[in-house]
């Protein structure tokens, strides 16, 4: 298979093409284009003669069109799961999860196109503002650039393309290396479902060549990314006066308290720490857990991960598969590794199977150990205990990142007190920090980013406001 750019409403060729591998088998999957600067300048050019052409679509139409995005991938989801698995190595029961929520936030972003208004303004609130009338009224931004990973490959790429088509945008969209085929996939269903020639652009290649271009060239209005705190920083850097919103990851805690049901959370922590591998930028890798439970915790933790069924992304069965790269396998063993030398207690896992990192439990990882202060996105959570409640919030703070965290107890002081303390862009009482829906206000503190994702939130940072005032004779 070869494929090709996607720019101005058809595809485009290049002179270079690179080979896609499936992470989990080795073969190769498809050739993909390789953009060079002429063809990102092509597709931002595209972009920008498209915007007027968006800015006047009424929103009716817009809905209607993302309307369609979501019935086509109603009618191909198994397809489109399968083209998750085989690209992302994500298993295919957790694909076929990404895909009903990608419809889900293709759904919300047809709502919110049907909602996006101002408000009035009384101006004779204020003397000298007698006479008069005033309203706002949102405006989108025109071009923008997105610029999504590999982990989410259809529905992170939805949480960018989804509002800015909603708010009347046009988008360059550079996907990530290893999940090209999705983007490309979504690019042929707006294509289908009428969005104008040169709304939706797909480039894919050098991350470093496109992204440049993306944040210099003075026609993109705004830049979206979803990726890691270096390449975050750089681009918010580069772009000068264009907007940005950075979603950087994190290093997620939950912390469970002594009168926690553990036959409840323990198979919610599992699927936290280790669905997709814990690729997910909300994996659970640090937790706390009162010293009464601990050892029932590590216990049960032990037991529901030896549940868990290794094997190819497309099994039925499989919960855990490859990991993206196999330099990820390396990184995160040599972590592990590291830690167990450093002191912390190794109760299963560690080893790696190939391209697989087989799910990993640490005890008493020092702070000071990448598997603590760092990211790991991987299969790897490490467990501490904690006698004082508020002190073990202090050691949720004690990180560069604030995404989201969790917080497991029945006591409403608590909760409320956790919720006010802990420094993060979102607080779970009682559940893990992974849990998310596609409507709600997603994004960080600290080295997790700026701004809010969540179709109606992404929308107010895609739009402009403008105050129109009238005076009345």
């Amino acid at each position: 298979m070869k494929q090709s750019l996607w720019i101005n409403g058809t595809s485009m060729e290049t002179g270079n093409y690179r080979p896609l591998v499936n992470p989990y088998s080795g073969e190769t999957i498809a050739e993909v284009a390789d953009a060079g600067e002429e063809e990102v300048l092509l597709a931002i050019e595209a972009a920008h003669r498209a915007a007027p052409i968006m800015a006047g679509m009424e929103a009716f139409k817009r809905a209607e069109i993302l309307e369609r995005v979501a019935g086509f991938m109603k009618e191909e989801r198994e397809a489109c799961a399968r083209l998750i698995a085989t690209e992302a190595a994500k298993p295919i029961k957790v694909a076929r999860a990404e895909v009903e929520r990608t419809i889900m936030t293709y759904t919300f972003a047809a709502h919110e196109a049907r909602r996006i208004h101002g408000e009035t303004v009384p101006l004779d609130a204020a003397p000298g503002g007698e006479g008069r009338v005033a309203y706002t009224v949102k405006e989108p931004l025109g071009v923008i650039a997105a610029i999504t990973p590999f982990n989410f490959p259809m529905n992170l790429v939805a949480h960018k393309v989804g509002p800015a088509i909603a708010a009347g945008n046009t988008v360059v969209l550079k996907p990530a290396s290893q999940t090209p085929l999705s983007a490309y996939k979504i690019a042929e269903y707006f294509h289908r479902a009428g969005l104008p020639d040169g709304a939706l652009n797909v480039v894919t290649g050098s991350g470093k060549t496109i992204g440049d271009m993306l944040t210099s060239d003075d026609r993109v209005k705004k830049v979206t990314f979803t990726g890691s705190p270096a390449v975050g920083k750089y681009i918010r850097e580069r772009s000068g006066l264009k907007r940005v919103t950075l979603e950087l990851g994190s290093n997620s805690a939950v912390v469970i308290d002594h009168d926690t049901d553990l036959t409840k959370c323990i198979p919610r922590v599992v699927a936290g720490a280790f669905a997709y591998q814990g690729q997910v930028c909300i994996s659970v890798q640090r937790i706390f857990v009162h010293e009464s439970l601990f050892e029932q915790f590590v216990s049960g933790l032990k037991q529901e991960t030896e549940k868990l069924v290794i094997g190819d992304p497309l099994d039925e069965h499989t919960d855990v598969s490859a990991m993206i790269t196999p330099g990820d396998v390396s990184r995160a063993k040599s972590w592990v590794d590291s830690a167990v030398a450093n002191g912390a207690e190794l109760i299963i896992g560690g080893a790696a199977e190939g391209p697989v990192l087989k799910p990993t439990i640490l005890l008493n990882a020092s702070p000071e150990d990448k598997v603590s202060c760092e990211e790991i996105f991987a299969p790897v959570v490490h467990i501490n205990s904690f006698s004082d409640f508020d002190e073990a919030l202090q050691e949720v703070n004690k990180s560069q990142f604030g995404l989201q965290a969790g917080v497991y107890t029945n006591d409403l002081n608590k909760a409320l007190r956790a919720a006010k303390k802990l420094h993060v862009g979102g607080v779970m009482i009682n559940d893990i920090p992974t849990f998310r829906v596609d409507h709600m206000p997603y994004g960080g503190v600290k080295m997790s980013g700026t701004g809010r994702e969540g179709i109606k939130y992404a929308i107010e940072e895609m739009t402009e406001l403008k105050l129109v005032s009238i005076k009345l004779d």
